[in-house]
């Protein structure tokens, strides 16, 4: 029962925001009691961590394919943005921006936990990137690591870019382009752009 009440709550919060969507909600949507959700749930606020950190659990195994099967890493890098376009929104029932402006520890702790998992992830992209040409030899893979993580969450600030002006898939678009740049040889470069005009990316 915790585990459904878990997977009916990420798809109300999905839809319409994890402040928007009250317990009495899940619960009809359910055909449950309340009470029933309160046994596995202290209050709302446990409710939602746990649907927000399962959300991105299923999140990262999609990233965890892609990163597989990509034929390059410039390739895995505009794949990714594409999936995280599924996932954020400028609307503010977006359950990202909620998530930041109603819940700034879970957001926190999410947030800490996505670096703990992806960051392997980066690292070995650019490693590739390095080892097939099209990525600068001398790049310190770390730093970059670190650096890319941090432009990724923050086009998806709202405070640094609020809603009401930014765009957040121009802002992915925008940063994958810049970031890139950063490090790519002139094949990198080359391939860069041969895939921006064949693929559309």
């Amino acid at each position: 029962m915790k585990n459904n009440i878990v997977e009916q709550a990420i798809s109300l919060f999905l839809q319409y925001g994890y402040k928007s969507v009250t317990m009495d909600e899940i619960a009809q949507h359910m055909h449950i009691s309340k009470k029933t959700i309160y046994t596995y749930f202290s209050n709302k606020e446990a409710l939602v961590e746990e649907s927000a950190m399962a959300h991105f659990n299923n999140i990262l195994e999609k990233i965890k394919v892609i990163s597989k099967q990509a034929k390059d890493p410039i390739i895995e890098l505009y794949q990714l943005k594409k999936e995280a376009l599924n996932h954020m929104s400028n609307e503010q029932t977006s359950p990202l921006y909620q998530l930041q402006k109603f819940y700034p520890s879970i957001y926190a702790e999410m947030r800490a936990k996505e670096f703990e998992a992806m960051s392997g992830l980066f690292y070995t992209s650019l490693s590739k990137g390095v080892n097939t040409g099209l990525f600068r030899a001398e790049i310190n893979l770390d730093f970059v690591t670190r650096i890319f993580f941090n432009g990724i969450k923050g086009v998806s600030d709202i405070e640094l870019f609020p809603i009401e002006k930014y765009k957040v898939d121009q802002l992915l678009i925008d940063f994958s382009e810049y970031h890139l740049r950063a490090i790519c040889t002139p094949l990198g470069t080359e391939k860069l752009e041969y895939y921006k005009k064949e693929l559309n990316l």
